[in-house]
């Protein structure tokens, strides 16, 4: 499957770790369908070979339109990236059903039903990248709708995984730590998130300094980096994992 000839859509591909991924499959010579709620503009910013698709991913049919959409323009789909999510801190008293309806309905609604509307037209050899996270592994205080959310991202990969993978289908997920972007810095700025009112720079300097090994916290383009990996002949052999892209936060 030549790298030139395929069509990947990228799902809240406009901005933030998105746009990083977005970027890096359209260097990389790629088709690519930004699809997200709102335009950034950086679809028409990458001109040639990208187009912008509006996708609500609450709604399993912007998900299907966007898989169409790819298939109108190239009459291809090989790679799609569930990508869009939504992050914030609430202590257990404070979640009320419509936190819990938006949080999960973005990340785990959305992710299924992308790997859904995905996987109806992936061909062998094609493949699905869930951008999960580090919550996806391990809990945190006034974090468990969202932990809760990101565990279900994993157990999706690893289950679709083996429910693909006869047909030559790979399903991957890519589990970051803190990637500075405008929405996590909005997110760190809420009063019950982990800076606890502590300027948000500081507490991430102190973070990296502290809980990961290389003592620094990985960019936008490193996430996309290894989505591109995975995507990619040299990652054929791998299917199920949740990979961390952490600098050493959680070993293993």
């Amino acid at each position: 499957m030549p790298h030139s000839s395929r069509t990947v859509i990228v799902t809240g591909g406009s901005k933030g770790i998105g746009a990083f991924i977005s970027r890096a499959f359209h260097a990389n010579g790629d088709h690519v369908v930004v699809a997200s709620r709102s335009d950034s503009n950086l679809a028409a910013q990458l001109g040639e070979r990208a187009r912008f698709v509006t996708c609500d991913v609450c709604r399993p049919a912007d998900l299907r339109a966007a898989a169409q959409t790819a298939l109108d323009w190239t009459g291809r789909l090989d790679v799609f990236v569930n990508n869009a999510g939504y992050s914030a801190w609430r202590p257990l008293e404070a979640a009320d059903e419509d936190f819990w309806d938006r949080v999960i309905g973005t990340n785990l609604k959305g992710v299924f039903f992308g790997c859904q509307a995905a996987a109806v037209h992936l061909p062998r050899g094609g493949c699905i990248i869930n951008v999960s996270s580090l919550a996806g592994k391990r809990g945190s205080a006034n974090n468990s709708v969202y932990c809760a959310s990101k565990f279900g991202v994993n157990g999706i990969t690893q289950a679709l995984a083996k429910e693909l993978g006869p047909r030559g289908i790979r399903v991957n997920a890519v589990c970051p730590v803190y990637v500075q972007t405008q929405g996590l810095l909005e997110a760190l700025s809420q009063p019950q998130a982990p800076p606890l009112g502590q300027e948000t720079q500081a507490y991430l300097k102190s973070f990296a300094a502290s809980q990961a090994a290389l003592g620094r916290l990985p960019l936008g383009e490193e996430i996309a980096q290894v989505c591109l990996f995975l995507a990619s002949p040299a990652g054929s052999a791998i299917t199920g994992q949740c990979i961390n892209v952490d600098c050493g936060v959680l070993p293993g």
